[in-house]
Formats: structure tokens, C-alpha cells, sequence
């Protein structure tokens, strides 16, 4: 019979444990980075000053989940029936055991999160006495943290018995136990906020991805766009402002619900998570500025030309690592290529593709004139009717939570401390300087 995930990971955290302990203890004192003034000052930018070993953001690559790039994760993972994305519940298998999931296994924790999917009564409470005018990221917030009453790390740990070793366990439970919810406050916010209707019930008969769609009163293929959604921002190293929120707060021991609420609030902000919307909004003003529902090439070039002759960047493209086109653009592309070739918005987006790129060449300043992924993935939740933008970072939310309880999981596990850097003051940098 095969193993269950946490059967699984408990046997690859055992093996884990002495890597790090070696590390520690024979090479502690080996340098790593270098830290310099402008680390210091512009966000310890590059700093290497994490670990995470569920994913990593290659420049030539792209993102890399636990050493496999995009397009074998995507190859290699389980499919759902009549599907042409992967289980979003393999994916987790695979973060958080660095193993490719049987269907078997895939089933088993499908069948896992479905057992874990009914709301408290609160939560629905909670969220229907918020205003019909409230940002969605705020009620998507808000009950989570609500939820931390739920948790079985806070039970176990407060009740003084828990070793330090088995941190990890109830953390993996809690983390479970959100991560198959995040759906159902996702579509239960979107119902109230934008459809106005009840909320429908979970399919305990379908998978994450499907039963999205489902909650969200969407046909085939919506169930792989979610699949395909959630796997593809699901975790991107831990040294973004929401991976490495839901980390520092981790850190203190404060519950996976708390982390995940906190990951969120970092997310929200309109220099990390707001990117998709942002692009949406700049090709919509852009087709109606042109005054044509189908732009030519000729006249997006100039389009894009004015923009950036008037010091304006083009939103979706360039990326702080990454020095190619992002993989999760390409998988979205062909995505779209394949399903929704008649799209006018998308047709843009494909013309675009092929203009931007080498006006930012001839323009000089972009070290990397290649889309990135949110240059894709608006379009498509537009092109299935998920037109309100401010809806695009929930959608976001429920994807990085995939990735952020698959680090706190392995955080607990491996006994990383509070996390604690030191500050100096600006004179204390000027004397480093030798400035007098």
C-alpha cells in the first residue's frame, strides 16, 4: 500500500534533520553573501539570508520547485479526469516531500482536503457582516485570522506537551485544514461581494481545482485555469514581501492561520500582488485609447512608444531575476493559444509579446525586456468572466498559501529560530563609510 503524504514527509524530515545540524554545527562560520551599504538600505535586495527549500528562482530557469522546473512539474504531477492540468493537492505532495506523487497518493490527499473543506458557522458570520463595498483581500484576511481558534498546533503547543521536534506535526494538520478552506472563502466572498446570490455547497466529489470552479458557477475549462492558477504562483522563493512575511511570523510561533492572514496583508500591496490587475487595466485603457477593439501591431508599437517616451513603464514586463521569458507566461500562453485563440483581449496580448520585447531592446533601459507572468494571467481570468480586478489577488492568495504552509511545515520541522536580524542606524553607516 503506498505511503500517505504525512507518512511520507515525516520519513523525509528525519533524513533532513542531520543536513542542517552539520551545517550548524562544521561550517556555521562560512560566508555566504556579502553585506553592503545599499543591502542595507534598499531592502536587502539579493541579500542570501534565507533558506527555502521548496522552491527556487533561477535567472536563466525560472522558478524551480524543489529542484524541477515549470514545465516537469507540470509533466510529471497527476491529472485530474479529463483535465489538462495537474492536481493542485500533487503539487503540495510535492513540495513538501521533494517526491512526484502516484495517482494513488494524489487521490489520497484529495480525499484529505475534501474531508476538510466545511467552513465554521463564524466564518460565514464573519464574512456577511463586512459591507458590500469592503476590498476582498480584507474579508479573505479577516477570516483566516478568525480561524485561529481552530488550530491544533495552539491546543497541542499550549498544553505544555509538545516537543520541539513534533512541532512540525499539528502545524502540517493546521496547514491541511486551511489550505482546503481557502477555496470556499475565496467563492464565498466572490458570491457576496459580485454575484449576490447563496453560496453554493463543495463537491466532495471533485479536487481542489474543480471544486472552484464549481463554487465559482464555472464551466470546463475554468477547473484548469484554477489548477493551473494555483500551481503556477504557488511559491517563488522565500524572500518575497508575502513569502517572507508568512515566514518572520512563523518564526514566533504564531499559528499557520495567523502567518497566512499576515502573508496575505503583505500581498495586498500594490508593489507585489497587484501586478495582474495592473496589466489588465493597462491593456484595457490602451485598446480604448487606440479606439480600436483590436489593435494592429503597428499601433500597440506606438503605443508603447509613447508611453515609454513619457518616462511610463510597460506593466508585465521585466522581472528582478529572472533574465528570460518567465515559464509561468509560457504555460499561461500556450494555455490561452490553445483554449481561447479567439479572444480579442488575448490577441493583444499576442501582439504584444512579440512588439514589447524588442522596443525595450531598441529603448535601452530594461535589463530584461521578457513578459513575466502577470503579462498573461489577467487575460485569462477576464476571458472566463472574473473581471473584478480587485478579485485577482484573492485568487492570488489561496495560490501562495500553497507554498508558504509548505515552508512553515518544513520551518517547525527543522527547528528554525526566531527570526531576528540587527538594525544600525544612518550615522553608524556613515562611519562604515568613512564619511566624516
Amino acid at each position: 500500500m503506498n505511503s500517505t503524504l504525512k507518512q511520507t514527509l515525516a520519513q523525509e524530515i528525519e533524513a533532513w534533520r542531520p543536513r542542517t545540524k552539520k551545517l550548524v554545527k562544521e561550517y556555521g562560520d562560512v560566508v555566504v553573501d556579502e553585506v553592503t551599504i545599499s543591502k542595507v538600505i534598499g531592502g536587502m535586495r539579493g541579500l542570501k539570508s534565507l533558506v527555502s527549500d521548496i522552491s527556487n528562482l533561477d535567472p536563466n530557469e525560472g522558478i524551480r520547485y524543489r529542484g524541477y522546473s515549470l514545465q516537469e512539474v507540470v509533466d510529471g504531477l497527476p491529472k485530474a479526469p479529463n483535465s489538462t492540468m495537474p492536481y493542485v493537492e500533487g503539487l503540495f505532495y510535492l513540495l513538501l516531500t521533494g517526491k512526484f506523487p502516484t495517482k494513488a497518493e494524489v487521490e489520497n490527499v484529495v480525499d484529505e482536503f475534501a474531508k476538510r473543506r466545511v467552513l465554521p458557522r463564524y466564518v460565514c458570520e464573519i464574512l456577511d457582516a463586512f459591507p458590500d463595498y469592503t476590498h476582498p483581500m480584507v474579508m479573505f484576511s479577516s477570516a483566516i485570522l478568525s480561524m485561529s481558534k481552530e488550530s491544533e498546533f495552539n491546543r497541542k503547543y499550549f498544553k505544555g506537551n509538545l516537543h520541539k521536534n513534533d512541532f512540525w506535526d499539528p502545524t502540517y494538520e493546521d496547514a491541511l485544514s486551511l489550505l482546503a478552506k481557502l477555496p470556499n472563502i475565496a467563492s464565498y466572498i466572490y458570491n457576496k461581494l459580485y454575484l449576490k446570490g447563496k453560496p453554493r455547497f463543495s463537491d466532495p466529489n471533485l479536487d481542489m481545482g474543480g471544486n472552484f470552479a464549481f463554487l465559482m458557477h464555472k464551466q470546463k475549462p475554468y477547473d484548469d485555469v484554477a489548477r493551473m492558477h494555483f500551481i503556477v504562483h504557488s511559491d517563488h522563493e522565500s524572500g518575497n514581501v508575502s513569502a517572507h512575511t508568512g515566514h518572520l511570523v512563523a518564526s514566533s510561533l504564531s499559528d499557520v492561520y495567523m502567518s497566512t492572514s499576515a502573508m496575505l496583508n503583505g500581498l495586498a500591496g500594490p508593489l507585489h500582488g497587484l501586478a495582474s490587475q495592473e496589466v489588465m487595466k493597462w491593456l484595457l485603457d490602451g485598446i480604448d485609447i487606440i479606439g480600436n477593439d483590436e489593435p494592429s501591431e503597428d499601433e500597440w508599437r506606438k503605443f508603447v512608444w509613447d508611453k515609454l517616451n513619457t518616462g511610463q513603464v510597460i506593466p508585465g514586463y521585466g522581472h528582478a531575476v529572472l533574465r528570460k521569458t518567465d515559464p509561468r507566461y509560457t504555460l499561461q500562453r500556450n494555455f490561452s493559444k490553445e483554449f481561447m485563440s479567439d479572444d480579442s483581449i488575448w490577441k493583444s496580448v499576442d501582439k504584444l509579446y512579440r512588439i514589447v520585447p524588442e522596443v525595450l531592446k531598441e529603448h535601452g533601459k530594461a535589463k530584461n525586456p521578457w513578459p513575466n507572468v502577470d503579462a498573461q494571467s489577467g487575460v485569462i481570468q477576464w476571458h472566463y468572466g472574473v473581471r473584478e480586478f480587485e478579485f485577482y489577488t484573492v485568487l492570488f492568495g489561496i495560490s501562495r498559501a500553497i507554498g508558504i504552509c509548505a515552508n512553515i511545515i518544513w520551518d517547525r520541522a527543522l527547528g528554525y529560530p526566531l527570526e531576528r536580524p540587527k538594525s544600525v542606524t544612518t550615522e553608524m553607516l556613515e562611519k562604515i563609510a568613512g564619511i566624516k
